[in-house]
């Protein structure tokens, strides 16, 4: 197992910010030569830390303007129902993540639209079909002063 001290603490918070950032670059950043960044670099990756490497999407750029935390309580606590929720919610290009949470409802959804119209189409006619759902909470971003997803 990798030791996680201050060099990959280091490391990570880099290649978070910017992982198309060349190992030369990588190693200044950080105070390591480029054999040893590499050498570091290759054990996180290879031990799982570092899970892979994406794009970061303009959600503007591919006309999303609308973005809305939505919680939804389950009718049914079967893992059957689970099971089917989480199916319909897989096939839903609009739910960009899906967590299932603890409290008074069972799943937090991530959901991305291109406008407050497509976004009531998609509370109406995917989660409002669903026989499963019982309720559903809806909390429009309005602003995203943090976001460290990548």
């Amino acid at each position: 197992m990798t030791k996680m001290d201050r060099t990959n603490e280091r490391i990570l918070q880099v290649l978070s910010a910017n992982g198309r950032i060349s190992n030369i670059e990588l190693a200044e950043k950080v105070g390591l030569s480029p054999s040893a960044c590499l050498r570091r670099v290759t054990a996180l990756e290879r031990e799982g830390v570092i899970a892979g490497y994406r794009a970061v999407l303009n959600p503007a750029a591919r006309g999303v303007g609308f973005t809305a935390y939505v919680s939804v309580g389950l009718s049914e606590h079967t893992k059957a129902a689970q099971e089917a929720f989480e199916r319909a919610i897989a096939r839903s290009p609009e739910v960009r993540e899906c967590h299932n949470i603890t409290g008074d409802r069972e799943y937090l959804l991530r959901v991305e639209a291109a406008d407050l119209a497509a976004y009531k189409r998609f509370h109406t006619d995917v989660l409002g079909t669903l026989p499963q759902v019982s309720a559903i909470t809806s909390y429009v971003v309005m602003g995203s002063p943090k976001d460290e997803r990548a």
